[in-house]
């Protein structure tokens, strides 16, 4: 049995295949029946082996220590008077209309003339096939989306497998315009592989996994907190029997109970067969909830993805999950030929993919498109003129200010010149070579899609991901008035922008080109509803695209909605903001909500105190940019959301840096390194969002100058890194980097999809320039357990003492001191360590009266502290 695969790598390098017949594990395969890999010496290999028994066999290849795209590769195998016959190839499963499908049939040499094939399905589709020795290539392009019967026979009699049912989904039209091609949902489920390792820890952010498996063979993990509070083990997908260790390091250092054990037996193990799936996997409606019940709960430890191919987008939603049962509801926007998959631990479960025949009335959706070739901009050298031209509707130009950072951190004001209808024009000459990061704001707060790069000297070397957007018009709009939003492409190089508003009317886009790469859209609609607005570059789509707005019927009466004593600085975590809103003669239904530094979304407390009078107020638990919308009637009142700043102003993302070779490139199961510069920045939410063909095992540590992370991919391709600080990008945010093969040079394939987030958020601490890092530690004061007579009566003259147990507490400093009735600190205080978790405190006191005894453990006082003692 041979198979011809193209292979782009060097072939002299590891590279591993191995047979499995279904369902026997590959310790049963005796070693003769092991693959064999030829070089065809023309950029393909050839993997031959020589199967005992008919029925579907694997081959799984890996090249090294990592799978290869696409494996294991499948194959059925029949055996015919003494040979074989074998198909195998995605044209057997299914594809898409209108493009070229393939498959191919290998048999004993001389025998392919005895092999026939016949395509049946809904028109008529001729087919070429291209005989060669003991390979036949088949190739054929159904033109109407639908199932289509695959029959092979062999001297008349149909091969095993046969027919081959494949699947084929309707590709882009007249529909689409040029360049949408088919829209791809996906809905990943990673808490489908979640083991807990039962230990608590209170912080995991300078934690690093690694799992060692049965093979010995040793690979990074991905450590979260459970739901319980417990360390748990994430994507944990065990593909073989036996026992598994877990090596869980702080500070290179093991942790309490690390390493720990998992003994995976056969109801561990991954069985996509084992996945029930009930509900509409056939036929389901547009424009409406479809719920999909999918019950992993016998089917071992592994991941679950669901993913819609089709004619346009669907919305993918989980809303309930209960051992390991979820409610999947999913929407296609527009009736049409669909496919759907559902994969368990990167396999597909029984029938999958599904052939979805999605029927009902089309959502009436209409999609406007306009396209513009962009130039790659003049670059600039220290002391050249450099200016920026930006709308910014809604904006007082007194409350403006723009400010350059250069590439040493110092910063200095822009001239900023008014112009007509909300245009401002910011000018600045660099005095250095480098990156610039140019902060643009209004009232002290950066405006949508500030802090902007500006390369002086050479210039970064592009792509979609530097594309900038930013603008009232990505966030919210109105019917029947210019909606805008600025475009930055500068630093992006020279490519075609394709900018699109798609929703339930026809939508006017007016495009006013700038100088020095800035683009200003203004589109206008005439039916409220949600609309995409649809950015990509040289045909891909820039990061967080497309963005969806709600788009609110004419306002009326909203505006004279008016808010009053909204207090905008000065507002500390824990302390509560009120501000009144008054109607001033509108109607309607009142609500609000906040947006947090982290990103959570929270529901301000409303309270009637008046006819057409509302207080409404909210506790920030956060130090950062808060943004609070007031909406009338789902409509946001003027001036709407509200941006408040918590604790310190120096909390500024524009004063953040990031570097290291982490962000630019790196390898598969290795720490892949890069460093968020935060001195001067004050503290806030530091956010890194790591988005690529697969989780990566993510951990942090302090440094003196902010904080470096650690991340370890599991597949090759493209990496987007997004840093954001109080949910803001940081400058230069998000960066491309481009993993390959463990050892390798790289695939020379092009990167997989985007699909998988890795995610961290770190609560910074204030770093001063030439300060040092303080280690901190975080732990729970009231798990700390005080025992002993010393802490009831107090005997004068005479030594006395009690126990500390901080056992169940995490860590964190102790803290220990007790004062006279004077309140001068008593000289004959003692702690004593006993074991790792186990402290005795013994005092003797001379004065008669009351004496404090504080006891604290990090910042907080265990129970009962601070105790007052009295002689």
């Amino acid at each position: 049995m041979a198979k011809n695969l193209p292979w782009p790598w060097n072939t002299n390098a590891s590279l591993l295949a191995e047979y499995q017949k279904s369902p026997h594990t590959m310790a049963a395969v005796p070693e003769g029946l092991r693959p064999e890999i030829k070089d065809n010496a023309d950029g393909s290999i050839r993997v031959e082996y020589n199967p005992v028994a008919g029925g579907r066999h694997e081959v799984q290849m890996c090249y090294e220590g990592n799978a290869v795209e696409g494996s294991p590769f499948s194959c059925l195998v029949d055996k015919v008077d003494g040979g074989y016959v074998t198909a195998f190839g995605g044209g057997l499963i299914g594809g898409m209309s209108g493009q070229m499908n393939n498959f191919t049939i290998t048999a004993k040499a001389g025998t392919l003339k005895d092999v026939s094939i016949e395509i049946d399905g809904p028109t008529k589709t001729d087919f070429k096939r291209k005989d060669n020795s003991d390979r036949c290539d088949v190739s054929f392009m159904p033109m109407t989306p639908g199932l289509y019967n695959i029959v092979i026979k062999y001297k008349g009699k149909e091969i095993k497998g046969s027919p081959f049912q494949a699947k084929v989904s309707v590709q882009a039209d007249g529909f689409f315009k040029k360049g949408e091609g088919r829209k791809r949902s996906q809905l990943s489920l990673a808490n489908s592989s979640d083991y807990s390792l039962d230990v608590l820890e209170p912080e995991i952010v300078d934690l690093a996994g690694h799992l060692k498996t049965p093979g010995n063979t040793t690979e990074p993990c991905i450590l979260k907190k459970l739901g319980d509070g417990h360390l748990g083990l994430a994507s944990f997908t065990p593909r073989q029997k036996g026992e598994y260790k877990v090596q869980v390091f702080r500070n290179e250092k093991h942790i309490k109970g690390s390493p720990f054990s998992i003994n995976v037996g056969d109801s561990e193990i991954a069985h996509a067969s084992k996945v029930k799936v009930t509900g509409p996997t056939t036929e389901a409606l547009a424009n409406q909830t479809n719920i999909l019940k999918i019950d992993t709960s016998n089917a071992g430890y592994g991941g679950l993805s669901m993913v819609i191919e089709g004619p346009h987008r669907s919305e993918i939603d989980c809303t309930s999950s209960d051992n390991r049962q979820y409610d999947i509801h999913y929407s296609p926007h527009e009736p049409g030929i669909y496919i759907l998959n559902i994969r368990f631990a990167d396999e597909h479960v029984t029938g999958s993919p599904f052939l979805l025949n999605v029927v009902g009335d089309p959502s009436g959706r209409v999609r406007e498109t306009i396209n513009k070739q962009m130039e790659q901009a003049e670059p600039v050298k220290k002391g050249d003129h450099c200016e920026f031209l930006l709308k910014i509707p809604g904006t007082n130009p007194f409350d403006m200010e723009a400010s350059v950072t250069d590439g040493d951190g110092c910063t200095e004001l822009c001239e900023i010149m008014d112009e007509d209808d909300f245009h401002y024009r910011m000018n600045f000459t660099p005095q250095m070579n480098g990156t610039h990061i140019l902060s643009i704001k209004h009232k002290g707060m950066h405006i949508s899609g500030s802090p902007f790069i500006y390369s002086v000297g050479q210039l970064s070397s592009g792509g979609n991901h530097k594309v900038q957007v930013g603008g009232p018009g990505i966030e919210r709009g109105e019917v029947g008035i210019s909606n805008d939003f600025n475009i930055y492409t500068r630093e992006a190089g020279a490519g075609d922008l394709c900018v699109a508003v798609e929703g339930p009317s026809d939508a006017k886009i007016k495009l006013e080109e700038r100088p020095h790469g800035f683009l200003g859209i203004s589109y206008f609609v005439k039916k409220p509803g949600m609309y995409g607005i649809h950015v990509k570059f040289n045909d891909e789509h820039i990061p967080n695209s497309p963005f969806m707005v709600n788009i609110a019927p004419d306002s009326g009466a909203t505006r004279q909605v008016t808010v009053h004593a909204l207090k905008d600085r000065g507002l500390a975590v824990d302390k509560p903001s009120t501000f009144t809103v008054s109607y001033n003669g509108a109607t309607g239904a009142i609500h609000s909500c906040v947006r947090t530094p982290s990103g959570a979304h929270e529901d301000c407390f409303l309270q009637e105190m008046d006819t057409g009078l509302y207080a409404i107020r909210f506790i920030p638990k956060e130090n950062g940019v808060h943004y609070v919308d007031v909406k009338l009637n789902d409509h946001h009142i003027p001036d709407s959301p509200f941006a408040l700043m918590v604790g310190s102003t120096a909390a500024d993302p524009a004063m953040l840096h990031a570097h290291g070779e982490g962000l630019e490139h790196g390898k598969c199961g290795m720490k892949n390194k890069f460093v968020v510069r935060t001195v001067g920045s004050g503290s806030g939410f530091l956010a890194v969002f790591i988005d690529g063909p697969s989780k990566a095992a993510l951990s942090c540590k302090e440094v003196d100058e902010g904080y470096e992370f650690s991340y370890s991919p599991f597949a090759p391709g493209k990496y987007l890194i997004t840093i954001k600080y109080s949910n803001i990008n940081i400058a230069g945010s998000p960066y491309a980097a481009v993993i390959t093969a463990s050892g390798g040079s790289g695939s020379g394939r092009k990167p997989l999809q985007v699909n998988e987030q890795t995610s961290m958020v770190v609560e910074t601490m204030e770093k001063k320039h030439g300060g040092k890092s303080v280690k901190r530690m975080r732990g729970d004061a009231s798990k700390v357990v005080a025992r002993g007579a010393g802490l009831k009566k107090i005997r004068t003259n005479t030594v006395q003492s009690f126990s500390l147990d901080t056992k169940e507490a995490g860590s964190a400093m102790l803290f220990v001191a007790m004062c006279d009735p004077k309140g001068i600190p008593e000289p004959e205080l003692t702690v004593k360590k006993n074991g790792p978790t186990q402290f005795t405190v013994s005092y003797k006191c001379h004065e008669i009266g009351e004496h404090t005894l504080m006891v604290k453990w990090g910042d907080e006082d265990i129970p009962g502290s601070p105790f007052i003692l009295s002689t």
